[in-house]
């Protein structure tokens, strides 16, 4: 049988929550042991539970203790410092993720900019299909398209003028 990955929310049935407790417990404790283990870092857990009035606390109480005063010892700051709760999690990840929808957009367009300018100075005019885009956005589309070719002119320009020798610019030099 496969692992399937595990959809992160929270379980509403309630007897069905009660039963997966125990089994994410022990992963989590494993995690934490191998993270001691491999990395030789002092680490631990506790997890305060609505099913039992006491915490469970790994490795135990007394090999906890030292971790628990070096977390104590920090300054108030430090040790909220990387602290969130669920909400905050979710939140930062759908930031992360809009972040990275907004430059994949923008890496998108800008390639699809590219590629209509090749396909433009290939042809040597502009061919424009009425009704595609309204009015706004086609002037949008034609300044950055405007932009992107003098970009790319001045670019070539200057690498003539560096070939020719007429520059202070050696070739391999950032342009």
């Amino acid at each position: 049988m496969t692992r399937r990955k595990v959809k992160l929310a929270f379980i509403v049935n309630n007897s069905s929550r009660k039963n997966n407790l125990p089994k994410r417990k022990r992963g989590l404790f494993k995690k934490a042991y191998e993270i001691f283990t491999l990395c030789g870092i002092n680490a631990g857990a506790i997890i305060y539970s609505p099913y039992d009035p006491t915490p469970e606390v790994w490795p135990s109480v007394e090999g906890y203790e030292p971790s628990d005063y070096y977390f104590l010892e920090l300054a108030e700051i430090d040790r909220h410092n990387n602290m969130f709760n669920q909400q905050e999690f979710v939140q930062q990840r759908i930031t992360k993720a809009d972040k990275l929808l907004l430059k994949k957009k923008k890496d998108n367009r800008e390639v699809n900019l590219m590629e209509d300018m090749y396909r433009f100075l290939q042809i040597g005019q502009l061919t424009i299909l009425a009704g595609v885009h309204t009015k706004p956005a086609l002037a949008r589309d034609l300044n950055d398209l405007g932009y992107l070719v003098d970009m790319y002119l001045n670019s070539r320009n200057r690498l003539i003028l560096i070939l020719e020798g007429g520059s202070d610019v050696e070739i391999g030099e950032s342009l």
